[in-house]
Order: C-alpha cells, then sequence, then structure tokens
C-alpha cells in the first residue's frame, strides 16, 4: 500500500468520524434545547403553585440561607 493511498484512507476515516460526531452534537443541542424549555416551563408552574399557596417569593428566586 503507498503511503498516499493509507494518507487517503485515513482522511476518509476521519471524515466519517467527523460527520458522525457533528450528527451526534447537532441531536444532543436538540435535546438539551428541549430539556430547558421543560425545566422552565416546570419552574414556572412551581412558582405558580408556591404563589397561589400563599407563598411571597417563588422557592426557586429565594437566595439560599448562608448568603
Amino acid at each position: 500500500m503507498t503511503d498516499i493511498t493509507h494518507l487517503e484512507e485515513q482522511i476518509a476515516h476521519l471524515t466519517r468520524t467527523v460527520d458522525d460526531l457533528s450528527d451526534i452534537v447537532t441531536r444532543q443541542e436538540n435535546e438539551l434545547a428541549v430539556a430547558t424549555r421543560r425545566v422552565a416551563m416546570l419552574m414556572a408552574r412551581e412558582a405558580g403553585r408556591e404563589m397561589d399557596a400563599g407563598g411571597s417569593v417563588p422557592l426557586a428566586d429565594q437566595r439560599p440561607p448562608h448568603y
């Protein structure tokens, strides 16, 4: 096998790996965006429940006692 052929095979392999990783990163970015929206929605829902229960400041917005 010539050096050029070997290098071409390595480039093809690395190109495929980069494409696969790019697909994975894109999928994870979409999953993270969905999870972020869901967490925001759940936090807003819980803050509403805390306010309905008579709380003054939702727990998510309160500073921890060690501050």
